[in-house]
């Protein structure tokens, strides 16, 4: 059985904007393939990815230490530590996270690893596109991108 400790593990860093978070891919570092398992460190007042939810992916998180304010189609409501979260994947799963409070937020996120996948951003009216290795995956992707949502050519259209 595949181990691996997190202190093994080295994070990563992402900061746009107000997303800023450090993020270690634990699943991976295990050798998951079906499940991925990732560990984030939100520093105060920023947040996690942008406002989203995943069509072929379910996702759940575990609040380890911090408080924060999810975000969810039902609005917006206070997390802390302790809180397990879970998002379908469907429009009712969109989620964001952000931290209110004074020291990092630190969760664990573990999600389905389906692939393809596509993941809709409400705000933006954008859309991901995944295939070949579902998003967080390791493999290289046949087809990747971010198009804006309501773009659309005719299936017909340049036809040889």
């Amino acid at each position: 059985m595949p181990r691996v400790n997190e202190d093994d593990v080295d994070w990563t860093e992402t900061e746009t904007g107000e997303t800023a978070f450090r993020r270690k891919k634990l699943g991976s570092a295990a050798g998951a393939t079906r499940l991925g398992a990732s560990l984030y460190e939100l520093p105060p007042g920023k947040s996690s990815w942008p406002y989203h939810f995943h069509t072929g992916n379910e996702e759940m998180a575990y609040v380890l230490a911090g408080e924060g304010t999810l975000r969810t189609p039902d609005g917006e409501e206070s997390i802390r530590a302790g809180d397990l979260l879970s998002f379908p994947a469907d429009p009712s799963g969109a989620h964001k996270l952000r931290n209110d409070g004074d020291e990092p937020l630190r969760y664990l996120m573990v999600s389905t690893m389906r692939d393809p996948d596509v993941t809709v951003y409400p705000d933006s009216e954008k859309i991901g596109v995944y295939a070949g290795s579902p998003p967080g995956g390791e493999d290289e992707r046949v087809v990747s991108g971010y198009f804006e949502r309501d773009e659309t050519v005719d299936y017909w259209d340049d036809e040889p």
